[in-house]
């Protein structure tokens, strides 16, 4: 299988002279090449079909070129049409696919990761991302195409990289979200002006988006322009959703953000900061003493208690327990589905909702319904925009009282051998054991969708361990309903990190 959790992601290597050796690679130590991508494109068309259009987007990173040149390359081998889309946001390719009647839609990226990473994300028809049956039919393609005699002559691949056409993605990215800031105007209220730090991980947005939000009336100064490169002290990816810092520790902060901000008074948003490929955001609150991290669960919290009529909330296993028990005390009548990790599974969760909808997770993934510039309504995930639903949210005067949020913790085993955790081993048996050994009788179960995953749930508490589908890592992560004494969960907690960071690092 050679997707993870939100597509194909490694770090970027040189080309190899063959597609199996490019294979293994990103099979035994994640690294992606140009030949890699070249197969992919050819396997994609498999599922595209001939004669039908692929859309291409890309995020700033150095050697993002030469994997968008192989992609089409191998696209074109398989009889379909290309579209580059430019440098762009993730939302943005996602809108793109429906503004050229696409049939498939390709981002390559690689989120958050550092820059030296790349990867796909794919888009079907639809809007939506891969699930993993077709992911296993075109991983399956992959290595079938890689057995076959294919080689092309050298003298054909400059006009193989060239596309059919271009569009851009980026500028029509700008105009749809004029388009959703009315409507959230309308579903809300307008935004009170403010000011904020601005940090768009020196992503796509990085160029245009302090203007645009001057425009509505924010007063934003941008400061990724200043670092080093995408994702480099910058953005939502160098931050926790936990995070909090005091004043002190801001300004001493290797955050370009976080070490930029001013004292302000208790309970102002003073800072947002996107992913390096603009799908999510996290804001910054100021405190008593310094500021804080507002998640995508608090996000969601505070669109909800200005919310009215019916709505479906989705949130994932790592979201605080609080979204779900205190759901009661809305004006809105909210309908609630848990789902795995990965914002796919929130559009999977709510794709067939009739309601106002809202999908969280708490790394800053909001799942809203957006127009379609062909009519009705999809899915998507963008920073920009759930930035710009929560302070209109914020700025509507009939809000109800916030909730108290619940106790959330999360350890990251890295590096991690993900392959001794499976969820299933005698391995998870024997953390099924200490969290007995803790919490007495827990329940153990999984999810669809999260394959490696082991939940242990009773009583206001959740225990879930699951393996990074993006990075060699393996994350532990407890939730504590509000009013639930934590300290005997969080000493289990740091007691199966431990046994697994003996078993899995060695």
């Amino acid at each position: 299988m050679l997707f993870g959790t939100d597509g194909i992601r490694g770090e970027v290597v040189d080309s190899l002279s063959n597609d199996e050796d490019a294979i293994a690679q990103l099979l035994d130590d994640r690294m992606i090449s140009a030949r890699l991508m070249r197969v992919i494109g050819e396997a994609l068309t498999r599922v595209a079909g001939m004669n039908n259009t692929v859309i291409i987007g890309w995020d700033d990173r150095p050697k993002n070129g030469e994997l968008v040149a192989a992609l089409t390359v191998g696209l074109h081998l398989g009889g379909c049409k290309v579209i580059h889309a430019g440098i762009c946001a993730t939302p943005g390719l996602h809108n793109s696919l429906f503004e050229t009647n696409s049939s498939l839609g390709c981002m390559i990226t690689a989120s958050h990761n550092p820059v030296s990473d790349s990867g796909i994300k794919v888009f079907d028809s639809k809007g939506f991302k891969t699930n993993p049956e077709l992911e296993r039919e075109i991983s399956e393609l992959v290595v079938q195409l890689a057995a076959e005699e294919r080689e092309v002559d050298s003298s054909e691949l400059a006009g193989l990289e060239k596309p059919d056409s271009v569009f851009d993605a980026d500028s029509a990215h700008q105009k749809l979200l004029k388009i959703r800031y009315g409507e959230f105007s309308e579903m809300f209220a307008p935004i009170s002006p403010i000011e904020i730090v601005l940090d768009s991980s020196k992503g796509a947005a990085s160029s245009w988006l302090a203007g645009f939000l001057s425009d509505i009336g924010i007063n934003a100064n941008e400061v990724s322009t200043n670092a080093p490169a995408l994702n480099e002290n910058c953005g939502a990816g160098e931050l926790k959703p936990t995070d909090s810092w005091t004043w002190d520790e801001a300004e001493k902060s290797e955050h370009i953000m976080i070490k930029s901000l001013e004292i302000k008074s208790a309970g102002q948003i003073i800072a947002a900061a996107l992913d390096g490929d603009g799908d999510r955001c996290l804001l910054i609150e100021s405190t008593e003493d310094g500021c804080k991290v507002v998640d995508g669960d608090e996000m969601a919290d505070r669109i909800l208690r200005s919310a009215k009529g019916d709505w479906h909330l989705a949130a994932s296993i790592e979201s605080d327990l609080a979204l779900a028990s205190s759901l009661g005390r809305l004006n809105a009548e909210v309908r609630f589905s848990q789902t795995a990790v990965g914002d796919r599974w929130l559009s999977h969760a709510l794709k067939d909702s009739g309601e106002r909808i809202l999908g969280v997770e708490d790394s800053g993934h909001l799942v809203l319904s957006g127009p379609n510039p062909n009519g009705g309504r999809v899915l998507v995930g963008d920073g920009v925009a759930s930035m710009l639903v929560v302070l209109c949210a914020m700025s509507c005067t009939s809000r109800v009282e916030r909730f108290q949020r619940g106790f959330k913790n999360r350890i990251s085993i890295s590096p991690s051998k993900r392959s001794k955790w499976n969820g299933r081993n005698s391995l998870s048996d024997e953390v099924e054991a200490i969290a007995n050994h803790y919490l007495d009788e827990m329940n153990r179960s999984s999810l669809v969708g999260e394959p490696n995953l082991m939940l242990l749930e009773k009583d206001g508490i959740s225990i879930g361990i699951r393996n990074s589908g993006t990075q060699a890592k393996t994350n532990v992560s407890l939730r504590v309903a509000a009013g639930v004494d934590h300290t005997a969960a969080l000493d289990a907690v740091m007691k199966i990190s431990n046994l697994l960071r003996e078993r899995l690092q060695n």
